[in-house]
């Protein structure tokens, strides 16, 4: 009997594991879209502190190219904006944990209509992946403000 409900307990483990990786990540953008650009991010979360719990206020982090070169900044809004002057705001739509308990979640941003120009005019979707850092954590506050270091891969996407 127990070998039988060893074996039902990992059958139904495979499955799962199975229907899980069938459905498409929340934080992908739809099909149809297109790569356009894709940056790290390297900066902090900037917290504030309300009714004794940190609230997001905004990032402010650099944008990398695949060089190490900054191109660019991403702060409230969200907005990310290049060093050429194009930009896009967004909102998030979609999120998902990060593998890391300490990191901030991956997301899925829609571009806010009509706030695209220059390269970034086009833009229909930003993921934010791969983040390293950044969450509040739990401890409680009284007041002042707080930056928390992250990382994180951002995307951009374009309607085809």
């Amino acid at each position: 009997m127990k070998m039988f409900r060893n074996t039902v307990t990992l059958t139904l483990v495979a499955v799962a594991a199975l229907l899980l990786q069938a459905q498409p990540a929340p934080v992908q953008p739809p099909a149809g879209t297109t790569l356009l650009l894709t940056a790290t991010g390297d900066g902090s979360q900037v917290y504030t502190c309300t009714e004794g719990h940190w609230t997001l206020k905004a990032p402010d982090a650099r944008l990398l190219d695949e060089h190490g070169q900054v191109i660019g900044t991403h702060f409230a809004g969200p907005t990310w904006r290049l060093a050429d002057g194009s930009e896009v705001k967004g909102k998030a739509i979609a999120n998902q944990p990060s593998p890391d308990p300490s990191s901030v979640p991956w997301l899925l941003v829609q571009a806010v209509a009509g706030s695209g120009a220059g390269k970034l005019a086009d833009v229909t979707y930003i993921t934010r992946t791969e983040t390293h850092g950044g969450a509040a954590g739990s401890s409680p506050c009284t007041s002042g403000e707080k930056r928390v270091p992250y990382t994180a891969k951002y995307r951009f996407y374009t309607a085809k």
